[in-house]
């Protein structure tokens, strides 16, 4: 395929199609109050993104309870005060052609004391002294999910994106090893996936038929199994329960090191399992339009774009002008973020990425 191919359109099983495969990843930012209200630096970012050329755009990590915050001024949508700011940033997309999503998680046991949060612990060993949540509150947190999912459609957005990956409280439970549970939430690899499947066809039973359903997954770290997880994925793409898998990679090309697929892109455990009539999507170090085109190639419908984006807001267009294009080289000081609009809490977000911004400028 050539560059040219990722701005053809890709149809999903709900709602309208993507106008081209670029869709941006869900980026944490810390630019929203303290109360989970989205801030004016939400919909600057919102209506400088919704000019980029994107066929989708999703929200940063969305908290469905106050109790499961991760980060100091997370986006939130637990409440009906989140709605104004959410339906501003729904229709800034929507006015720009693209569709929209808000990435809907909880921390679990990663939940931030300081912030108000409560760790909420598959196992009662994870966190010392914090006993593992009961039945009745991990159907609690389901139900928060699917209540959030109906918040962002009256919101006006297209779909939401439920947040697997890197841990928190889906990833958690998926996890043998952060999960010890003997109820119908842990033991067998069903019952670890019970509350990812129970959270995505209570939405989908709860919202219109035009609704999207992304699912984002991640396989390093916390104990997951690379074999469990196909196997999941496998049965999720073969029940058609979503419209897109995001795939959130560290590197869209890495390979893998141990186990029955050793040798094997990361990647290609996935793209080979049949889909039916679910999209499948990277994320992982997609810096140049080279990189983006060869995804198409290695059998992904769309990729996302993360740190390329943040570097360049519309990215899309910059490779729709250029099939050569490449972002800056990173880190970059803080002025260049500056002048492109970033604000201060974004670029402070920024700092702790260590390779991001230039260390030491102002």
């Amino acid at each position: 395929m050539s560059v040219s191919d990722l701005f053809k359109p890709l149809t999903l099983l709900h709602g309208p199609a993507m106008r081209n495969r670029f869709m941006l990843a869900p980026l944490t930012n810390q630019q929203s109050e303290f109360n989970g209200k989205a801030s004016e630096y939400d919909q600057f970012w919102m209506q400088q993104l919704s000019q980029g050329g994107y066929s989708l755009i999703q929200t940063c990590a969305t908290h469905v309870e106050a109790e499961g915050i991760a980060f100091a001024r997370q986006l939130g949508i637990f409440s009906d005060d989140h709605l104004p700011g959410l339906s501003q940033m729904a229709a800034t997309i929507r006015e720009g052609g693209a569709l929209s999503a808000v990435q809907l998680h909880h921390a679990g046991h990663r939940a931030n004391p300081l912030l108000g949060g409560i760790p909420s612990p598959a196992s009662s060993f994870t966190i010392p002294g914090v006993n593992a949540i009961s039945t009745e509150e991990v159907e609690r947190i389901r139900d928060s999910f699917i209540a959030a999912a109906k918040r962002a459609e009256r919101a006006g957005f297209d779909g939401v994106a439920v947040h697997g990956a890197f841990g928190w409280i889906l990833s958690e439970f998926m996890s043998p090893y952060l999960n010890d549970r003997t109820d119908k939430y842990g033991g067998s690899l069903e019952n670890r996936a019970r509350l990812t499947i129970e959270v995505i066809e209570g939405i989908r039973k709860a919202c219109g038929p035009d609704f999207q359903i992304g699912w984002r997954l991640s396989i390093e770290r916390y104990g997951l199994v690379l074999e469990e997880l196909r196997e999941i994925t496998a049965e999720i793409l073969d029940k058609e329960l979503i419209d897109y898998l995001d795939l959130a990679l560290w590197d869209s090309a890495q390979i893998v090191q141990e186990g029955k697929f050793r040798g094997k892109t990361m990647l290609s455990v996935f793209t080979e399992l049949p889909r039916k009539g679910v999209r499948l999507g990277v994320a992982g170090k997609i810096m140049t339009a080279q990189r983006a085109g060869e995804l198409l190639d290695e059998g992904s419908d769309f990729v996302l774009i993360a740190r390329a984006g943040i570097l360049q807001r519309d990215f899309p267009l910059q490779v729709k002008a250029n099939p050569f294009y490449e972002s800056p080289k990173t880190p970059v000081p803080a002025e260049y973020l500056r002048q492109r609009g970033l604000s201060e809490r974004f670029i402070n977000h920024l700092r702790g990425w260590q390779t991001f911004v230039t260390r030491g400028s102002i």
